[in-house]
């Protein structure tokens, strides 16, 4: 399989692959595809920040089943929204240029299937999904197993190989149409972007060294590998930070940094005291500032630390990228579509702009060939020797900074937990006293009493969505042949242990021929009436003698006044029954199924347990305890 051969992901790494849907073109096409894509989707991936790794395309030379194509992978880290924001892109692309045809996955496989998983086709699952989900002019495509495969339901089907799967998509592209549920399950979740990046930003006032301050006026998304620098640090990285060689703490100004929010989480959260030896000092808790004194010395930690492994290469042959003739053309379209809205060549705003878009070029442009791999200290450090320090200029600037964002997102409530739960799962929010009018318990009994007469298979128990679906029947005959055609001919035969344990024991076959025959010839004379009255006889035993325990007490029982006959009846009949079938009152089983469940329900105290789970898989859902909160409530007052 094409799969086999690939090397096997990071657990937060991301796969894309853009192939061309025909064949005509070759290596030129995917080259100028790689090009003109990167120029069309400038505007939008210059200014996003990536938390490892930013999105890139590289031509693939063809292996083995693999075509040849551009595409690339992406560390994604600890922020799952790059690797959704690249699914985007991927959609996007596959839309602007329809020419190529994509695939996407990371190392749980295809997880846009996992992400549509409630509407799956059952002949879908992981081991013959591989070369079949694929963006196609802006739409997602599924390709299904063969006719003769579906009829026969082979599940372990062998998948096609991307070039059959192209082929099927250029020629026959409308009939592979994911299903819509499965389409709006995957394209909720990138829905929002692009207007979504700005949302995943979070401005926050810091108090830096004013070099570090000069270099995120150059690479704004420097600030990402600082802040892994510092999540991730370890002893070792913190020897560096005793004497501050690069960043010393006697020249800090207050600044804006832009952060996305999983960097400011990260970053924020972190319980971090610096070493005295080191000079940054904070303030008291209580100082209005504290938080930006603290937030500007964990990410002046982090560019120390990235400082001390630079590898002091020279990063000129990385600069000459931005003299070739191919970054005019990159710099002309980012003109032509209005990229530095309007600002005036060489402005302030103007520079930050064009800074964004040669940081973007640098990384995800230029060839592997024709390019120096350089680190991020490396290119602190080189900034730091092309770049102006006007501390003066920074202190006028932090006069009049604009207001930080509001971080009051980083506290979830339980009821906003519950509230983005119930927004995961497309439910409706109604009120309570809605739910208590339209709620019918006899919907829990009912869906419970399909669920137990289901029958399960070895992959576990499936719901009874459905009271169409036909019985199961069990061919007993072709089962015992089945048996005997795996086993052999010879299987009821005894091997020698088999021997040594009948003589151990003292059994032999003439015994059991023997039992066995005596049980038939009763069997025969037993009729099926007088079977089924002894069988009543001997229940009839059971509830005398559990009259007289506790056990009963423990179930509800139907109302009296429809036992009321049959109890009178059971006096009449002696004084020795009568006061025991007296209390033989038929069990109200619906009754005790629906408190068994509401009390296992109520026991949960709002967290997921069997009740809910097997209860909600069925469509059912169980209001809250309103008697039980309001109790709650009031203990509390």
């Amino acid at each position: 399989m094409e799969g086999i051969g690939r090397a096997a992901l990071a657990e937060d790494a991301v796969s894309y692959r853009l192939f061309a849907a025909t064949e005509a073109g070759g290596e030129a096409l995917l080259r100028r595809c790689a090009e003109r894509i990167v120029v069309r989707f400038a505007p939008l991936l210059a200014a996003y920040i990536w938390q490892r790794q930013p999105f890139r395309l590289r031509y693939v030379p063809p292996r083995g089943e693999t075509p040849a194509h551009i595409g690339g992978t992406t560390l994604f880290g600890d922020n799952v929204e790059d690797e959704w924001f690249i699914v985007y892109l991927v959609r996007e692309i596959t839309r602007e240029f329809p020419g190529l045809a994509a695939r996407i996955d990371d190392n749980d496989g295809e997880f846009l299937l996992i992400e549509a998983a409630d509407f799956l086709p059952k002949w879908l699952n992981p081991e013959n999904s591989d070369n079949r989900v694929f963006f196609y002019k802006g739409e997602l495509h599924i390709i299904p197993l063969s006719e003769t495969e579906e009829q026969e339901c082979d599940l372990s089907a062998a998948s096609p190989t991307i070039s059959q799967a192209l082929t099927l998509l250029s020629s026959r592209s409308e009939e592979f149409l994911a299903a819509e549920p499965i389409r709006t399950a995957v394209y909720k979740r990138i829905c929002g972007y692009p207007e979504k990046i700005q949302a995943s930003f979070h401005r926050a006032h810091c108090y830096l060294p004013a070099g570090i301050v000069a270099v995120l006026r150059q690479r704004p998304s420097l600030v990402a590998a600082a802040v892994q620098a510092f999540y991730l640090r370890d002893p070792v990285d913190l020897r560096a930070c005793r004497s501050f060689q690069t960043f010393p703490p006697d020249k800090r100004v207050m600044t804006v940094v832009t952060f996305t929010k999983c960097l400011y989480a990260q970053l924020v959260q972190q319980k971090f005291v610096p070493d005295r030896r080191s000079g940054y000092t904070l303030p008291l808790p209580s100082h209005p500032q504290y938080k930006a004194y603290e937030l500007g010395m964990k990410l002046a930690h982090g560019f120390e630390i990235l400082c001390s492994k630079c590898s002091k290469l020279s990063p000129d042959s990385k600069r000459n990228v931005l003299r070739g003739p191919l970054w005019e053309r990159f710099l002309s379209s980012l003109k032509e579509k209005n990229y530095f809205k309007g600002e005036m060549e060489g402005s302030a705003k103007y520079l930050e702009l064009l800074h964004m878009a040669e940081d973007y070029f640098q990384q995800s442009v230029t060839k592997p060939e024709s390019s120096v791999e350089v680190s991020p200290g490396d290119e602190i450090l080189t900034l730091l020797q092309t770049t102006t320090i006007d501390l003066k200029e920074f202190e006028r600037e932090a006069a009049c900074l604009p207001p930080e964002d509001d971080d009051s997102w980083l506290e979830i409530t339980p009821d906003d937990l519950d509230q983005m739960l119930k927004e995961a799962r497309n439910e409706s929010l109604p009120s309570s006293n809605e739910e208590e009018q339209k709620y019918d318990l006899e919907a829990v009994a009912e869906s419970m009493k399909a669920f137990v007469s289901k029958v399960s298979t070895h992959e576990g128990a499936e719901m009874p969505w459905s009271s169409d679906e036909s019985h199961v029947t069990f061919d007993v005959d072709s089962f015992t042949k089945a048996l005997d055609r795996i086993l052999g001919a010879d299987s009821e035969e005894l091997d020698s242990d088999d021997l040594d344990e009948e003589e151990e024991f003292d059994f032999s076959d003439e015994d059991d021929e023997d039992l066995d025959a005596e049980n038939q010839r009763q069997d025969q004379k037993a009729s099926p009436n007088e079977l089924i009255g002894s069988l009543k006889s001997y229940m009839n035993e059971m509830d005398r003698e559990l009259a007289h325990t506790n056990v009963g007490k423990s179930f509800t029982t139907q109302k009296k006044g429809a036992s009321s006959v049959k109890a009178t009846a059971s006096q009449s009949a002696g004084p020795d029954s009568g006061t025991e079938d007296t209390e033989l009152t038929p069990v109200d089983v619906d009754m005790n199924l629906v408190a068994n469940l509401l009390e296992s329900y109520s026991a949960q105290a709002g967290l997921a347990g069997p009740t809910s789970n097997i209860l909600q898989s069925m469509g059912v859902y169980l209001p809250e305890n309103a008697d039980h909160v309001g109790s709650n409530k009031g203990a509390t007052e």
